[in-house]
């Protein structure tokens, strides 16, 4: 079996990747455009990448290519029916990841309310050392204890968000589908999760219903003041319509760790709004990636490529 690794460098270096148990070449490559996948993946059997585009037109010059792993829980960079159709297994990792996105949300709920970035930006500008008193009240600070968190999406991640936000004295409303005319048991409208939540935070899968979720109308029924926390995707948020929500002071402040487009552009509206806006934290879509994660990420990988392998062998 000849496997290429299209895109190693979405696995932190310091993460040793496992080597399958059958006999194999292996080839890997720290970034792959999609103007070099074609040539990189043309004598592959398995392709492992992240986010390399396998589009309807790059796989049918792939004729070899019988699996494509993916490190990660999204196949939005496959063409799934393209690929059922030419006979090509998909396989995608799930679960890795139900504890430290979570705690990375929890991170930002605190960070946000305890203004925390706003005081170490001043630090860098040793603002406290030229402070006339002991301490001063530039930020906002409020208690995350007896907070409202609205969570959209009551998946593995957000079941969890919800259960570590209980444990701290918050009360969770979990939101029904926007426009749903029933509420399921366990569930709160849709808009008056808007209304009440504190802070909301975003767990839902990438839809055509679920894009831009958040845009310039949710945003004004969200309650004046409140967080918003993306951990989710970058596209379930209008970016736009975020930074005026920002600008005019209706949002109390965002944590960002997905973009519409990764890497962002240097002039991304948001990016730049970062630079001069303490009440927003963007992270580099590191929330699932903690050391404990990435090993069960890259071990169940293998562990669909053993499987995938064992199955071929016994037709």
């Amino acid at each position: 079996m000849n496997i290429v690794f299209l895109d190693s460098t979405a696995i932190p270096k310091h993460i040793p990747i496992p080597r399958p148990t059958f006999a194999h070449t292996w080839i890997e490559y720290e970034h792959t455009s999609s103007a070099e996948t074609i040539e990189r993946a043309k004598d592959a059997d398995i392709v492992i990448t992240s986010k390399v585009i396998f589009d309807r037109e790059t796989l049918k010059q792939l004729p070899k290519l019988k699996l494509i792993a993916i490190t990660a829980t999204g196949t939005n960079n496959v063409d799934l029916v393209a690929a059922e159709e030419m006979g090509i297994t998909v396989r995608n990792v799930t679960g890795y990841s139900s504890t430290t996105v979570p705690e990375h949300v929890m991170g930002l709920i605190f960070a946000l309310k305890h203004s925390l970035a706003g005081w170490l930006r001043d630090q860098m500008e040793a603002k406290w050392s030229e402070s006339k008193q002991f301490c001063y009240f530039d930020y906002p600070i409020t208690d995350v204890f007896g907070s409202t968190l609205g969570v959209v999406g009551k998946g593995c991640l957000g079941t969890e968000v919800g259960r570590l936000a209980n444990a701290v004295g918050m009360k969770v409303l979990y939101a029904e589908h926007k426009d749903a005319t029933v509420c399921r048991e366990g569930y709160t409208p849709f808009e008056e999760v808007l209304k009440q939540a504190d802070i909301v935070t975003l767990h839902c899968p990438l839809t055509e219903t679920t894009k831009n979720l958040i845009n310039a109308e949710t945003l004004s029924k969200m309650k004046k003041g409140a967080f918003l926390i993306n951990t989710g995707r970058g596209p379930l948020i209008d970016e736009l319509a975020l930074v005026d929500a920002l600008k005019t002071g209706h949002l109390g402040g965002a944590a960002l760790d997905v973009m519409v487009k990764e890497p962002p552009e240097k002039d991304n509206s948001l990016i730049l709004a970062a630079k001069t806006m303490p009440n927003l934290i963007i992270t580099p879509h590191i929330a699932w990636a903690s050391d404990s994660a990435v090993t069960t990420l890259v071990g169940k990988v293998m562990q669909n490529i053993e499987e995938f392998v064992q199955q071929l062998n016994q037709k």
